[in-house]
């Protein structure tokens, strides 16, 4: 094992998706559902990451472009990740928006790299035989975006 290179947490599994042509996960955990896009409500001078809001079965729901944060090229994906809000600090309900779900996989037997920059919201490169698949932390990007584009608007609390 390199020095870069980090032990993988033993039977953790990763929700994979596409941004572009990149994969990307999260911990599945962090994953209450998928679903597909609906109609997106704009809200006035949200920040540029926040493609507006939907209703999610009575529940408001923020609709969050990751590609934004994560500087991918590309339309606003048609299927949405839906997080679980006790993840977020303000326990606002989000979904991003992705191109393509791929598949709920188990890191059991792939290493994963460290993140080759600092920041928080990538916790490490996964190997696969196709490439690397970049597992994001939904929390601290969050963090990340609401910091860089000024004060979270509060849509989306129940």
């Amino acid at each position: 094992m390199t020095p870069e290179q980090t032990q993988h947490t033993d039977a953790e599994q990763v929700l994979e998706f596409r941004l572009g042509d990149e994969r990307y996960c999260v911990s599945i955990d962090a994953v209450v559902e998928i679903v597909d896009m609906g109609s997106v409500t704009p809200v006035p001078n949200a920040p540029s990451h926040v493609e507006g809001i939907i209703d999610l079965r009575g529940t408001t729901t923020s609709i969050i472009d990751p590609k934004v944060g994560l500087d991918v090229d590309g339309d606003l994906g048609d299927r949405v990740v839906i997080f679980d809000p006790a993840i977020f600090d303000d326990e606002r309900s989000i979904g991003w928006a992705v191109d393509r779900v791929e598949e709920v996989a188990e890191i059991g037997d792939s290493p994963v790299d460290d993140a080759p920059i600092d920041g928080d919201y990538i916790r490490g490169l996964i190997r696969r035989e196709s490439g690397f698949v970049v597992w994001i932390d939904p929390r601290h990007l969050d963090d990340v975006l609401n910091a860089t584009e000024g004060a979270a608007i509060s849509v989306g609390q129940q």
